[in-house]
């Protein structure tokens, strides 16, 4: 198999997620009236979020969802998320991502990062983790036309990157969206996670190629040298 790129998510695949997201969109809806469960924020998280927010707004029995209200609530979600990036201590990679990386790097493989979040929240979790010199690209779905479960995303990395067929490219995710991302883009390998906001069993509807527990069984996948992780 040549792989040439693998395309992480972030939240809950590559950085450590205890429902921050989930809460943070939760409370951006109360503040402007809209009590919504976090069970039903979680399932929606790997959508492009103001995608994410029309989407409960519907749910909700909204009648008029005007382009304003949705705008008013992703920017409540982004600055609240924008100060939980900046301030809090529980900013960490998951555990065996930052030596997978390096694996990754060592066989010529080329690492991107896409999002759900907008540029400006990315950034500041790239920054916080001292990622920029660990990852090839970082592509957020403002950046692109369509977000996931779009192939945008995945279409602007690999022209970015020089990588010309989806046939050598893997994407690990921990939501719905990013397997339908990695298929609609046509990747080899559409890797689902457990680390983040979808179990094993409500992962296996949508068909993953594989299902993991640590990302680092991605390299046992790849049949990459691996060290104790």
């Amino acid at each position: 198999m040549a792989i040439e790129l693998v395309v992480f998510d972030m939240a809950g695949t590559t950085v450590k997620d205890r429902n921050y997201v989930g809460q943070a969109f939760q409370q951006a809806m109360k503040f402007y009236g809209y009590d919504v469960p976090v069970a039903e924020v979680n399932p929606i998280m790997g959508y492009e979020k103001p995608v994410a927010i029309r989407m409960m707004l519907e749910k909700q029995g909204v009648e008029e969802i005007t382009d304003l209200l949705v705008d008013q609530i992703h920017q409540e979600f982004v600055e609240r998320m924008m100060q939980f990036y900046r301030e809090s201590d529980d900013i960490v990679a998951l555990p065996g991502v930052e030596d997978t990386f390096a694996i990754l790097k060592e066989a010529g493989i080329k690492i991107a990062l896409n999002t759900g979040f907008s540029r400006n929240i990315a950034e500041v979790i790239v920054g916080r983790l001292g990622w920029e010199k660990k990852i090839d690209l970082l592509v957020a779905s403002d950046e692109v036309a369509h977000g996931r479960p779009y192939p945008d995303m995945i279409q602007k990395i690999m022209a970015t990157l020089g990588v010309e067929s989806a046939t050598n490219v893997v994407k690990v995710g921990d939501t719905e969206v990013d397997i339908n991302e990695a298929k609609n883009a046509g990747c080899a390998l559409a890797i689902g996670i457990t680390t983040g906001a979808f179990t094993r069993e409500e992962l296996l509807p949508y068909e993953p190629t594989h299902i993991l527990d640590r990302i680092d069984g991605l390299l046992e996948i790849l049949q990459l040298k691996t060290k104790a992780l």
